[in-house]
């Protein structure tokens, strides 16, 4: 009797995000803003997506929505400290403005959330991204 290959199986304790679809109008453009931001590359397409991977086992996948419009989200980026200036220059090249909140009332600024920093800024299709160095502090 023959038993098939299978992948280990993942923990069953604990679930972790592997993947989301993210809308955009035109997903070469959103990834590749997204990409370009977080210094990342981006995947070759998986069907109908265009995956962003973020390297810690999570992808990004853009998928085109034509027939309406995309609402808006919010994806917030735990990012290491000493890539942020590099970021925050990034978005200042593509002449894309940031925020120290998320209601985009600061622009220009950062924030010092939980003892790290923070900020904010709308992707092609007006998504709210965040990139922090320090996660929130839960209650």
């Amino acid at each position: 009797m023959s038993h098939a290959q299978h992948a280990p199986e993942p923990p069953t304790t604990v679930a972790h995000l592997n993947h989301t679809a993210v809308y955009a109008s035109d997903r070469r453009l959103s990834a590749e803003f997204l990409a370009a931001v977080l210094g990342l590359e981006v995947g070759a397409p998986f069907g109908p997506f265009l995956p962003v991977d973020l390297g810690n086992g999570v992808t990004l996948d853009y998928y085109e929505k034509r027939d309406e419009p995309v609402q808006s989200q919010h994806y917030a980026f735990l990012v290491p400290e000493d890539q942020f200036d590099a970021m925050i220059a990034r978005l200042e090249v593509l002449g894309v403005t940031y925020y120290a909140d998320p209601a985009h009332t600061e622009p220009g600024r950062v924030n010092d959330l939980f003892g790290g920093r923070g900020a904010y800024f709308d992707d092609p299709d007006g998504h709210n991204m965040e990139i922090m160095t320090r996660p929130y502090v839960r209650p």
